[in-house]
């Protein structure tokens, strides 16, 4: 059967173009005019892009299913006009070697929605690990150079040392600067003692904690020539680390996450513990310092950090309610906001959550509306709303830190390889995701 999708604003490669799509299979079949399908869908006008490729997400499959797992986060995904994504290594067990790893596209295989790919995590002591792994089985090699949820935390220099200067694979970074953190938590409990304020919570995981960490993950990566990206930038001293321009040729780069870029501290006090996250929210000069740095090229991907916990999680008090929010549902409508706002336009967006995504990964036949690619594509209206308080909230936990946000886009449909998988109301009945390809070559 194909499909044809009409009459849409086609928007790729840096130009937005009125066509056709046409879906034959699993894949794009032509671009343009198309004279005839099985199937006609009228886009009226809307736009229609790749999927998103979302390089952060923890979907705490296995170990911490009561907060989220790889159905219904990938789902929430979906419905959000996500195809594909990266996921953290951080569950129960840890995914720190082949084996677990492994268990881990084995479970996906059979849940998933959406397209997938993991993360091999490093520890302290896994260096013989990360040697070994196959490096077409992993997107990449996640470090968590500040304090994460599961133990990970990489603070021993020889190991760093060796992780730089051994693997091939993208090192991507978690950077924070635990004993900094540690004073200022400290301090903020001596003065405030068992009721920490969460306003206090970019104090505590403050710029300079980031940017101590930040700048030994560059150091490290210029020293070694190693493959380096800096995940969710919160900071405006941070971004002078990294280099303006196109993303061909560079071997350090950095993120931006959604939430950073429409949320800043002056919303603690209305969602509290609902966007504690890891780094921190920080003030309005950085998240307009993150804005510029998208439009200069100097943040080369935009992501999620999808990071669901329960309501009741959240509800403790600031010092022990757990860090993340759940995201992927509504990350694309965040950055059309931008667009709506003139902050964007349509083709950045399209350039940092798909092409840059697939360029920098390295993934196989994704990212783009080109024919003969896998046709993962998501349309786009900027003429109907989203009323977040009016839908269901698909993630597991049930809530999100957008409850009473009217958007002014709206997700018609997504399409996964070739089948639709989202309607603009319901998810769809369909195959699971594929294991996402890397096209690499390491010799």
């Amino acid at each position: 059967m194909t499909t044809a999708i009409r009459n849409a604003q086609l928007v790729n490669e840096g130009k937005v173009i009125q066509g056709d799509l046409l879906i034959d299979g699993e894949r794009i079949a032509a671009i343009g005019q198309v004279s005839q399908a099985d199937n006609d869908i009228e886009a009226d006008g809307a736009w229609l892009m790749p999927g998103m490729i979302d390089d952060q997400v923890h979907f705490r499959e296995p170990g911490f299913e009561h907060k989220g797992n790889i159905k219904t986060e990938s789902a929430a995904a979906v419905a959000g006009g996500i195809t594909s994504y990266m996921e953290m290594p951080n569950c129960n067990p840890l995914t720190i070697d082949q084996n677990t790893l492994n268990a881990k596209l084995d479970r996906a295989a059979n849940v998933s929605a959406a397209n997938y790919g993991f993360y091999l995590g490093a520890t302290n002591d896994n260096i013989e690990s990360i040697k070994a792994i196959d490096p077409l089985s992993a997107c990449g090699v996640k470090v968590f150079m500040g304090a994460s949820t599961g133990n990970m935390l990489v603070d021993n220099q020889k190991t760093l040392e060796s992780i730089f200067s051994s693997t091939p694979l993208l090192i991507a970074t978690h950077c924070e600067h635990t004993p900094t953190i540690l004073d200022n938590e400290a301090a903020a409990q001596a003065k405030f003692g068992d009721n920490v304020p969460v306003t206090e919570h970019p104090t505590i995981r403050s710029e300079e904690a980031c940017y101590l960490s930040s700048s030994m993950a560059v150091g490290l990566a210029r020293k070694h020539d190693a493959r380096l990206h800096v995940l969710h930038l919160t900071t405006a001293r941070e971004l002078e680390l990294f280099t303006p321009g196109p993303l061909a040729g560079k071997r350090i780069t950095a993120e931006a996450c959604v939430h950073h870029l429409y949320f800043d501290e002056s919303s603690y006090p209305s969602k509290g513990n609902l966007i504690k996250c890891n780094p921190a929210i920080k003030t309005a000069a950085d998240r307009a310092a993150i804005r510029q740095a998208v439009l200069e090229d100097r943040i080369d991907i935009i992501a999620t950090d999808h990071a669901p916990h329960t309501s009741e999680e959240k509800a403790r008090p600031y010092v022990t309610a757990p860090a993340g929010l759940p995201l992927v549902q509504h990350a694309l409508l965040t950055l059309f906001e931008l667009v709506a706002d003139g902050e964007f336009d349509v083709t950045r967006v399209v350039q940092k959550v798909c092409h840059a995504p697939a360029e920098m990964f390295q993934v196989a036949e994704r990212g783009y509306l080109r024919e003969g690619y896998k046709a993962d594509l998501v349309l786009v209206s900027p003429q109907q709303q989203t009323i977040v308080d009016e839908e269901p909230i698909l993630s597991k936990c049930a809530w999100s830190p957008f409850a009473g946000t009217n958007f002014r886009s709206r997700i018609m449909g997504t399409w996964v390889n070739g089948t639709q998988r989202y309607d603009g109301h319901q998810v769809l009945p369909g195959p699971m995701g594929q294991a996402l390809r890397y096209d690499r070559d390491f010799t």
